[in-house]
């Protein structure tokens, strides 16, 4: 993963997706989407919150990634003292800059060290 920006509660990966990377159908394997998405989201609420580790994620796909680049957007929804809440949107982006969504997911980010 490249990290692309990070900042203010946001962040931004990308992927060049491999072979080895993909399923038997040829999609992107979702443990790499699932990947992305919690690196995304941890990397977003540390920008508030400092250090962290993911409580918890869920992850829905609307789509099977099939393009050469990956690209996630993660932003904080809400930052707590001792959670941040956070979204991603995992996108597919064609050869054309085109994106489609192929998925999303809700973090529950804890902030190491706060009681």
């Amino acid at each position: 993963m490249r990290l692309i920006a990070a900042g203010g509660g946001q962040v931004c990966l990308e992927l060049d997706v491999r072979e080895d990377q993909t399923q038997h159908h040829g999609f992107v394997h979702g443990g790499i989407i699932g990947a992305m998405a919690d690196t995304a989201c941890s990397w977003a609420a540390a920008t508030v919150a400092g250090d962290v580790v993911t409580a918890s994620y869920t992850l829905q796909f609307h789509a099977p990634a099939t393009t050469a680049l990956l690209c996630v957007h993660a932003a904080v929804i809400k930052q707590g003292k001792r959670n941040v809440s956070v979204e991603a949107r995992v996108l597919a982006v064609d050869d054309n800059g085109a994106e489609r969504r192929v998925a999303t997911a809700l973090a529950l980010i804890a902030v190491v060290g706060a009681g």
